[in-house]
């Protein structure tokens, strides 16, 4: 069964970005083919919608770079973050929803400032970790840890400078839902913005349904959101092809509920769903939950 969703455009546009320049861990690349695989067009479709699959933005294979890894990955990061940054604003451009299947989630650079090239939207950033850091801060060096502080001004100036110079993204728009491992930097940084985290703990004292509610209402003020999805932020028993597992995440209903409460908003205008790892995965447990979310957050319900 599906829920009227009216600020949701008919039309969505699947657009893998299958990069895993990210972090060490190998396979990340294969999201977007397990995704579809796990029959995403056809479950988008039977909820109403008509589909338009672009394929991959062309993105770097790992393989033929000349680097280790971290910093030296920088210039190819940008380099999809600004092919990605294109697609993006032509997608809101053009009124249709696009639905970005990650790769790591390093491609939120592109994604959500892509997205905001016309006007500012909320960002629901759900995710195990923060994503704030830089290469300062950054304990690992890892670029899929650093995309939120970039689209918010801090960190790499190549970085903050992918597709339009300057920040995309200000404290007061974005909303981060379920983390559980954020770095002591990430935390200062947190504090000192003041940006509004909903950790683990808090879900858990006041349930997904609270919090979820309490985030729209925090964001709305702006005329349409972007959910940003990384698969990590649910529990790993539960989706287990993720690079960077943390126990104590959303379980499978607790992650539908959100996407529900979500989609009774009606103002879901983009969508990211990234770190999928086939590699790491059983059986695709992960990329069918992925896809499962999808729905969810599209409209399916119960009744």
């Amino acid at each position: 069964m599906t829920r009227e969703t009216e600020g949701m455009s008919k039309i969505v546009r699947i657009l893998g970005v299958p990069m895993d320049l990210g972090q060490p861990r190998r396979g990340v690349d294969m999201g977007p083919s397990a995704l579809r695989y796990s029959g995403l067009g056809d479950r988008i479709r039977a909820l109403g919608y008509a589909v338009e699959d672009h394929g991959n933005v062309v993105t770097p294979v790992r393989d033929t770079l000349a680097a280790d890894g971290g910093q030296d990955f920088l210039r190819a990061v940008v380099a999809t973050g600004e092919a990605v940054y294109e697609v993006a604003r032509m997608a809101i451009a053009e009124g249709v929803l696009p639905l970005f299947l990650g790769g790591d989630h390093s491609i939120a650079v592109g994604t959500v400032g892509g997205v905001t090239h016309e006007g500012p939207c909320g960002v629901l950033w759900i995710d195990a970790h923060g994503d704030m850091n830089t290469f300062e801060t950054s304990p690992s060096g890892n670029l899929h840890g650093m995309p939120l502080a970039a689209l918010l001004g801090r960190g790499a100036p190549e970085l903050v400078n992918v597709g339009r110079p300057g920040p995309k993204l200000q404290a007061g728009q974005v909303i981060v839902i379920g983390a559980r491992a954020l770095d002591r930097e990430e935390r200062a940084f947190v504090k000192e913005a003041g940006i509004r985290v909903y950790t683990m703990r808090e879900i858990d004292e006041r349930g997904v349904a609270a919090v979820a509610r309490e985030a729209l209402e925090r964001l709305a003020h702006l005329p349409r959101l972007h959910v940003s999805l990384d698969m990590d932020s649910v529990d790993p028993s539960e989706a287990p092809g993720v690079g960077t597992p943390v126990h104590g995440g959303l379980t499978f209903r607790e992650a539908h509920l959100l996407m529900e409460v979500i989609a009774d908003g009606g103002r879901t205008a983009s969508i990211d769903v990234v770190e999928v790892n086939p590699i790491l995965d059983r059986r695709n447990a992960t990329g069918r939950m992925g896809v499962a979310l999808v729905a969810s957050l599209l409209g399916q319900s119960i009744l």
